[in-house]
Order: C-alpha cells, then structure tokens, then sequence
C-alpha cells in the first residue's frame, strides 16, 4: 500500500474526517444511514472497509441525485453520497489539499483554506477602480457534470503519482447515480455534493488560471464562476471568443454561448454581488436578486400559518438573518437593510398579534406592556391584522426594544452596522 494512501486511511485522519462529517450534518444517502448513525456503523464495519480500500476491492455506492429548485426556473442537480463515502471522501481531501492548494492560482478563491468570497469581490473591485471596466463573464455549462473524468486524472497523476489513491478517486467518480431509484452511470463529470468535488474542481480549471496567467489577464475565479477585466470592449470581446475556444479544445469543458457574455460592471451580477459607482470608486452592494431571494425567505419563515413556538421562529430568523448579512457584509446595503428590517418588524408583530388570538388576550397582553388600557381595548377590537398593527399603541407595545432585547430578535439593520466591512 502506498505511503499517501496509508495516511488518508490513518485513524488520526479518518477520526477527523469523521468528525467533520458529522458536523456538516446533511441528508442520508442511498443506504439511508444518518449522520447520527455514523459513528456506530464506523465502529462495526470500518476495519472490513478499510482493508477492501487496501485491495482496491472497495466500490463506493451510488450517490443520491437530489434536484434544487432555482429562484429563475430550472433545477440544479446535487448528489448525496452515503456517509460513510463522504468520509473517505473528506479524508481523501484532507490529505491533498496541502499537497494541491500551493500549486493553485492566488486569484482562485473557492473551496481553499483561508480564503472567502468577500476576497473575491474585494479583488474584483480592485481591478475596476485600476480601470478595467469591461468584464468577460465566462459561463461554463453544468460544469460538474461534464468535466473528462480522464483529463482529471491526468492532472491529479502529474502531481501525487500514486496508483493506490487515484484509484480510490476514479471509483468515486464512477460510482453512479441513483435518480428516482434508477441506476446511472457517471462516465462523465463529478458529482456536485460530494465532499471530494470542490478539490477536483480546483485541480481542473487551475489549468484555465495558468491560461490566462500565460496571457497577462486579469481575473477572478470562485469554483467555477470566473470572470476576466479588460479595459476596452473590443479586447473583452476578443478575449471571450480565444478563451471560449481554448476551454472547448484543451480542457473538454463546453462554454455555453447565451450566457457567456460581455459587459460593464453594474450589469454583473457575481456570486450574488451587484456593483455600483459613486463619485469616487465602484462599490459592491447586493445584486437585487439576492435582495429578493432573503426577502422571500423572511416572509416564509414569518407566515402566521407555520404553527410553532416564538422563540423557535426567532431563532430560525436569527440563523438566516446572520448567515447572509456575514455573507454580504462587505456591500453597501445600510438602506436596504433598514427596508427589511422595518418589514421585519411589522412582520413579528402580526405573528405575536395572532398567537394572543383573542380580544381580551390582546388587551391584556397591550396593558402588561405599558398601554393605557382604554387604548388597549381599541386596539384589541379593531379588525385587519396591518391596520391595527400599525397603530401607535401597538407598535409602541410591541417596539423594536422588546422584540430584540427581551425576544433576542437580530435587527437586520443593527447586525449589518456592527459586521459591515467598509470597501
């Protein structure tokens, strides 16, 4: 057995692996073993896979196709291995990432040690306010579906030269797809889900990146969505067709042509950044399809017909609220998040109007709250969730104060003021 794949099989490295797993919790794949039964089913059968791993007699099962629906119409396809897959997978990664990541582009910012999309934006920014104000938009159509899996693992050879551990890659690879209980074969592409892919990823368009090095370009690239700056139209347009090109023949990728595109900064729409200039310096600031998309998830999760607690309801509010305002702190969005953060409010106060249900309990809840009680009694019998929400009283009862310090409610407005990082 070979020294790489003696340290992806270690119990030091598996144990980690494993915990990591657990962590990143996640759907049970075709063998329907949960997360929670991993450490268990770890216990009983690890040695027998392990030594199959050895013989190169181990077969990962088919991973799980699952579709995502997308905010524009269409779906994207992810695969679920099994988790135990996705602990050989994750060791396997731990162990070649510090071996790859060195090799790899420093404008290449996704699914690398250290390295966040913000330092994507920022690069990006950097690049328009030197003036490279004409952006080729590469689009790479389903990319993870049709990457050559043979042209992978020549790369991956070129560097850890180890039969042992591309074995053990290729049969991920190969493993298959279950789609509606039918089996597929995957002679083609990796498998968008697993914890392996982001790595491959990297190890394929890190070829493009030395590309357009070679060229004198400048570029970012996060996963798969990279985008180049030039400082004329007639360069970006001539960029997009040679690049177009190089990608289809050297790398077997397929560019596709409606949306590869050319244009100015504020009609970019990347990694869910839109841009803007002032009279200074162009800025990033949420694109307004993100704007939408959180919106939509603070209506749904405020609907007065999902019958749970408050405090959970806040709860899974707060989880959204941090995880896109830290994703965005970066932009510009002071009056965005002041438009949200008042419909926020109004939205809470219709939940907890509703949960009081009745008259006497609104007022009585109102005056416990400060109201005098003749104001309560008016309010309480009004009718219409809106107008009587709106009404001085109420909103004085039910005040910002309440709902995020006594209901520990994140203010989006308040969270982005104290998180944001100027550009």
């Amino acid at each position: 057995m070979s020294r790489l794949l003696d340290e992806i099989l270690s119990d030091e490295n598996i144990t980690l692996a494993q915990k990591r797993v657990y962590a990143n919790k996640g759907a049970s794949g075709v063998d329907g073993i949960g997360v929670q039964e991993l450490s268990k089913y770890m216990e009983e059968n690890w040695e027998s896979i392990k030594r199959q791993i050895q013989e190169r007699k181990y077969k990962p099962q088919p991973v799980l196709r699952v579709e995502i629906p997308k905010p524009n119409g269409g779906v994207r396809k992810l695969g679920i291995p099994t988790v135990v897959d996705r602990v050989i997978e994750q060791a396997i990664t731990q162990v070649l990432s510090p071996i790859f990541d060195p090799l790899f582009n420093e404008h290449s910012y996704g699914f690398r040690p250290g390295r966040r999309c913000e330092q994507a934006i920022v690069k990006l920014l950097e690049y328009f306010n030197d003036g490279y104000e004409w952006i080729v938009d590469i689009d790479l159509e389903k990319f993870f579906d049709n990457v050559p899996q043979d042209r992978l693992m020549s790369l991956v050879n070129n560097v850890i030269h180890d039969g042992d551990t591309e074995s053990l890659i290729r049969k991920y690879l190969q493993a298959g797809v279950m789609v509606k209980d039918k089996y597929e074969e995957t002679k083609l592409g990796t498998p968008q889900g697993g914890n392996l892919s982001p790595l491959l990823s990297n190890i394929m368009l890190n070829e493009l990146d030395k590309e357009l090095e070679s060229r004198g370009l400048n570029f970012v690239r996060y996963a798969d969505d990279c985008v180049i700056v030039v400082k004329s139209e007639a360069a970006a347009k001539r960029v997009m067709y040679s690049i177009t090109d190089w990608i289809e023949r050297k790398l077997g990728l397929k560019v596709n042509a409606t949306k590869t595109h050319t244009c100015r900064p504020m009609k970019l729409k990347y990694l869910g950044f839109g841009f803007w200039k002032d009279s200074e310096k162009w800025r990033a600031r949420p694109h307004q399809d993100s704007l939408s998309k959180i919106k939509r998830k603070l209506k749904q999760l405020c609907k007065r017909s999902w019958s749970i607690g408050l405090k959970y309801r806040i709860g899974k509010l707060n989880e959204v609220i941090r995880g896109w305002i830290n994703y965005f702190r970066i932009a510009d969005m002071k009056e965005a998040m002041t438009i949200i953060h008042k419909h926020l409010m109004t939205q809470i106060r219709v939940v907890i109007w509703k949960q009081w249900k009745v008259p006497s309990k609104r007022e009585w809840g109102l005056v416990k709250l400060g109201i005098e009680r003749w104001k309560a009694h008016e309010a309480s019998y009004a009718k219409g969730y809106y107008p009587v929400i709106n009404l001085p009283q109420v909103k004085k009862a039910i005040s910002k104060e309440i709902l995020t310090r006594r209901l520990n409610l994140v203010s989006p407005l308040d969270y982005y003021l104290e998180k944001r990082v100027c550009n």
